[in-house]
């Protein structure tokens, strides 16, 4: 059994299967596992590279039963309270996602006056599909085990709320009174963004639901000691323990099907990138044969790795998605005493250019930065291919454009100047493609579209 990038979907797959006794080589092209869950170090300074939050750690939360299912201790991790601060453009006071939710309706209301029956609804689906997911359904069904599966999942509620199944979240605002709220759908649109990477108008109704709940209780978001490799080095221990192999530095050029039944897995080990992330050209050829393969890279990637064995529905399937979002991602390092405006740990600004901001804060004594310091990420989506194919001096020019919004930005929301950060630097799509091996740098999963979530 072959498995593919070494990021949390990687890493836990690969441990599972080794648990159940199957013989497991995980292959990953950067130099460590993580994917955009990892962390890299400059100086004293140890950043989250895209990735800065977690869900899960709760009781009866996925990774949660993942970890006692693998006996391991949970990562070190507080809850996060609010679990995020979005700050409107033109806005002083941010509105505040509370962990507990009782204080987040009191938020809402205040905030969004009049909107409690969308609220209503929202939780209603939400309960009703976090029910439903927590009796391990299989979507979509491909033989008579996952049906039955699937079967024994569903509950009255959970037909009640597929009749939402090809609705999107601003379809519940229209049908709770709410759509003329712009002030609401401008928070919507930023909060579903970052999960779905869509905004109302276009993110599944049943996905949004439970997006717009996940930072209260009994669920919630969490921040993890040290950095986000914490909870990827324990899979990986988890995958060593159960007596599976990882071979980083190993990337995939080509997966062709064996006459008989199995899999070719061409590729280049070595470290690949001048940088050493895995994304150059050289190092030394080769080739694994498994008779199954899971593959964790985007479906973009799968034209490019089969060739002629690509399932032609599948190739137009995918031909027909747009392009999942690249990512900008300013990584900087300030005296904590210069962040003069409270966000908390984790914040969204909406913002024009280059586009809204995303941002996070180490937490004093988390291991991310010195005494009195501070990391700061401020991440941005962004169309990933226009960053490809420009000359040098056009794309640092785009690139010195796009840091200078960023940090007008950080002003804004934080206070602070660029003057004032010990450092800083910025990562672009092209940067992100060495670091993941992914077409493009695409960081973004696809759309939460209604015909191509869950059961689609």
């Amino acid at each position: 059994m072959a498995v593919v990038g070494a990021g949390i979907a990687g890493l836990t797959a690969a441990a599972l299967l080794a648990g159940e006794g199957l013989e497991v080589v995980l292959l990953e092209a950067h130099s460590q596992g993580g994917g955009c869950a990892g962390t890299f170090r400059r100086g004293p300074y140890t950043f989250d590279v895209g990735a800065t939050q977690v869900a899960g750690l709760e009781r009866g939360g996925i990774h949660r039963r993942l970890f006692d299912h693998f006996g391991l201790a949970l990562p070190a991790a507080s809850p996060l309270d609010p679990g995020c601060s979005v700050q409107l453009a033109g806005e002083c006071e941010p509105i505040r996602l509370w962990r507990d939710p009782e204080r987040w309706r009191a938020e809402r209301r205040r905030q969004f006056p009049g909107s409690e029956r969308f609220w209503d609804l929202c939780a209603a689906l939400h309960g009703s599909n976090w029910a439903f997911a927590g009796r391990d359904p299989v979507l979509p069904p491909r033989n008579g085990w996952d049906l039955a599966q699937l079967l024994q999942a569903i509950r009255p509620a959970t037909l009640a709320s597929g009749l939402a199944s090809l609705a999107t979240v601003a379809d519940l605002l229209s049908l709770c009174g709410c759509s003329g709220d712009r002030r609401l759908r401008r928070f919507l649109d930023l909060q579903l963004k970052l999960y779905s990477q869509e905004p109302a108008d276009r993110t599944a109704a049943l996905y949004g639901a439970t997006v717009l709940a996940m930072a209260q209780e009994p669920q919630g978001l969490w921040h993890l000691e040290g950095s986000m490799q914490e909870l990827s080095s324990a899979l990986e221990q988890a995958l060593a323990s159960a007596g599976g192999a990882m071979h980083c530095n190993h990337r995939l050029t080509a997966l062709r099907p064996i006459p008989g039944g199995g899999w070719s897995l061409d590729g280049l080990q070595g470290r690949l990138g001048a940088d050493g992330h895995g994304g150059g050209q050289g190092g030394e050829p080769f080739r694994l044969d498994a008779r199954e393969v899971v593959l964790t890279l985007p479906p973009q990637a799968l034209p490019g790795l089969l060739g002629d064995a690509m399932p032609r529905g599948y190739a137009r399937r995918i031909s027909g998605f747009g392009d999942p979002s690249g990512a900008l991602v300013f990584y900087g390092a300030a005296p904590r005493e210069a962040l003069t405006r409270d966000l908390g740990l984790h914040g969204q600004l909406e913002w024009t250019e280059p586009g809204n901001l995303f941002v996070s804060i180490s937490r004093e004594g988390d291991g991310r930065a010195p005494a009195g310091q501070a990391t700061v990420i401020a991440s941005v989506f962004t169309a990933a291919r226009p960053w490809f194919g420009l000359d040098q001096a056009s794309y640092q020019a785009r690139k010195a454009q796009a840091l200078g919004g960023i940090q007008a930005g950080l002003g804004e929301v934080l206070g602070i100047g660029p003057e004032q950060f010990l450092h800083q630097e910025l990562a672009t799509p092209r940067g992100f493609a060495r670091w993941t091996g992914r077409p493009f740098g695409f960081v973004g999963g696809l759309g939460q579209q209604p015909d191509r979530f869950g059961p689609f």
